[in-house]
């Protein structure tokens, strides 16, 4: 188990120069915003305006701050995207827009590279330890609200709010909240065949 802390995360401007993302983790490490296989991130959206297309690559978006924005992705309804709404895979070549509801938001964005990998993304609001099983390939728990401490096999972390543990080839990880707390489940693998 690896833990990232927030402060350490890396600032860069969008693909597209139009606001900043916050990288928190990217495989393989120090790859560019055109050759990895997978990336987490945050972004700032504080204006309205197009998403940066990532060509080959899936995506899934989630709300962390702010009142939210409506998607408006190619192909599809327009979906409104707020901190209670579960996060929402799409292509990144997709063209996609974004209207903020009420002012500025930072979303979490997972992406993977189509065919070689695929990824799911969980919200979950805790007040009780929680176990995630079958889990494979590479886990991320960014820790959005609250504090908690992870086991898994006979390593432990603590995670304050922000910070992120990436774990490689665990089975399962147990979650324990100081009082309550919210987490991002990240699991990233091979695509199913």
């Amino acid at each position: 188990m690896k833990v990232l802390r927030a402060k350490d995360y890396k600032r860069m401007p969008w693909k597209n120069g139009g606001g900043e993302t916050v990288e928190i983790a990217v495989f393989p490490e120090k790859a560019s915003l055109g050759d990895f296989d997978w990336r987490v991130s945050m972004a700032t959206v504080a204006t309205d305006g197009p998403f940066s297309s990532f060509p080959g690559i899936d995506r899934t978006l989630s709300i962390l701050q702010g009142k939210g924005m409506r998607l408006m992705i190619e192909g599809r309804a327009p979906a409104l995207m707020t901190g209670e709404t579960a996060p929402l895979p799409f292509p990144a070549d997709a063209a996609t827009s974004a209207t903020l509801v009420d002012g500025p938001i930072v979303d979490l964005n997972v992406m993977t590279r189509r065919g070689k990998l695929a990824h799911s993304v969980q919200r979950l609001a805790i007040d009780h330890p929680h176990r995630a099983e079958n889990l494979g390939g590479t886990t991320l728990l960014l820790c959005h609200g609250g504090a908690v401490r992870l086991t898994a096999g006979e390593t432990t972390a603590d995670l304050a709010a922000g910070d992120t543990a990436v774990l490689t080839g665990a089975t399962a990880v147990t979650i324990e909240p100081a009082a309550s707390a919210v987490l991002f489940l990240i699991t990233i693998d091979k695509p199913a065949a």
